[in-house]
């Protein structure tokens, strides 16, 4: 037998993976990993007396979504395992969602794996991640600011996301990447191939194709296993803390707030806005554990925090998404406008042929003055609203280029942008300028563009 066999059943043993009734369901995309984990699952089931059954998440992106669902109900078809399968609206979804394509995909295939598995009589999931999705997983979080819960990445066994009477098991999670190919090889299992794991915008692919193997390369051959054993220490102590938190939110006497550890008030915080359906980002805790008065958190939202630590939200008047915006013309050399307490000036060169230095000067941008033409549009960004900022290959998502770059929530929605007299936007408050819209040798006429905030 394999030895991956023996380290997989080592792994349900150990973290008690197996349902303890019913039958366990695999989550099988077509790809590599997933193929690899049902072919595992087919030699360790019988001896552990549970019963399989297949689920694909159909999310009819890509012209191949069909032929990867056929070739995983193939699999299920010649193993004699129940298979089912659903086509998901994740286009329908994201036109009204405020995630990204990423994240609508994510929840609605979660979704479906719930019902499947209530359907077939289940209370388990099986997902295929791997070690090299923890490593990606811990640098995304990382990038992004997040604490030590985040950091310490997915669990072998954790409720999922879309019910709580489901469990999702991750059995690969220590085995790396080149094993799960490697048994592939030796047991000569297909699988299916998805050409968007390759798509560089996509921002867990960055990490993986160009991040890791710079770290792995450059700074030490072995940081995945580095990674992985920082995640597993910074998530047990967050575990621990976050076990503390609960433990004095339901104590009857308790030592007063402002006299906890900073962690500790920091975990009670984010707990309570986890539970009210909010983001939890470092900006919002920290301002309510510093201000135990109202704190704004979305244009509909402002949370206070009472002495005692609890957190109340009160719902404010004013939209969410401002429908607030103005006209500007830039007709002449120089002019000036303010729009929602942000002070635009700007200005025309004639600099015909020459390309700006790469010198960043805050509070200032430089774009060619005909593609952006002599008439404007300042406002709020709202949803749905797509901007292609320098460097990047093609439009992306406002709000998600705004996670990106860690703007916190409460912030998003008072950045003001600028768009053309056609609605292209060109500008966003704190974003690098429009690709479209950026100087050329052919540029005849720059416009210079510095804003500030008024105080």
């Amino acid at each position: 037998m394999h030895p991956l066999v023996e380290h997989v059943r080592g792994s349900f043993d150990r973290h008690r993976l197996w349902p303890e009734s019913g039958p366990l369901v695999v989550a099988v995309s077509g790809g590599l990993d997933s193929v690899v984990l049902l072919a595992l699952l087919r030699h360790l089931s019988p001896g552990a007396g549970v019963a399989l059954v297949v689920a694909h998440a159909h999310h009819g992106l890509r012209a191949e979504a069909e032929d990867d669902c056929q070739f995983v109900a193939g699999l299920a078809h010649e193993a004699e395992l129940p298979f089912v399968s659903e086509r998901l609206p994740v286009r329908d979804n994201l036109a009204v969602s405020r995630d990204s394509l990423e994240m609508t995909a994510r929840r609605l295939r979660h979704a479906f794996l719930a019902r499947a598995a209530l359907a077939h009589g289940a209370r388990r999931v099986a997902l295929a991640h791997h070690a090299g999705d923890q490593a990606e997983l811990f640098l995304l979080r990382l990038l992004r600011g997040s604490g030590g819960a985040g950091l310490g990445g997915m669990r072998p066994l954790s409720p999922s996301p879309a019910d709580a009477r489901i469990s999702l098991a991750r059995p690969l999670l220590d085995i790396p990447a080149t094993q799960l190919r490697e048994f592939a090889a030796a047991e000569g299992l297909e699988h299916r191939e998805d050409a968007s794991n390759s798509d560089r915008n996509i921002p867990r692919n960055r990490v993986r194709h160009e991040l890791l193997p710079l770290l792995r390369r450059e700074y030490s051959p072995a940081i995945g296993d580095l990674l992985l054993r920082t995640g597993e220490l910074v998530g047990a102590e967050a575990d621990f803390v976050q076990a503390e938190a609960r433990r004095w939110r339901l104590a009857q006497r308790r030592k007063r707030f402002e006299l906890l550890h900073v962690a500790l008030q920091r975990a009670i915080l984010r707990e309570q806005l986890w539970e009210l359906g909010g983001d939890a980002d470092f900006e919002l805790v920290e301002r309510l554990r510093l201000n135990s008065t109202r704190v704004s958190a979305r244009r509909t939202t402002t949370l206070r925090r009472t002495p005692e630590g609890k957190v109340l939200r009160d719902e404010a008047e004013a939209l969410e998404f401002s429908p607030h915006e103005t006209s500007a013309s830039l007709r002449g050399r120089t002019g000036s406008v303010t729009f929602d307490g942000v002070e635009i000036a700007w200005a025309k060169a004639d600099d015909s042929g020459l390309v700006p230095r790469k010198v960043k000067v805050l509070g200032r941008e430089l774009f060619d003055a005909a593609r952006v033409g002599s008439r404007i549009r300042l406002r709020h960004w709202r949803p749905g609203d797509r901007f292609q900022p320098l460097g990047l290959e093609k439009p992306a998502k406002v709000q998600d280029l705004l996670v990106n770059r860690k703007v916190p929530a409460a912030g998003r929605r008072e950045l003001v942008l600028a768009t053309t007299a056609a609605h292209e936007i060109f500008w966003v408050e704190g974003l690098p300028p429009g690709e479209r819209f950026k100087i050329t040798p052919v540029t005849r006429r720059r416009l210079v563009w510095t804003w500030r905030r008024a105080a």
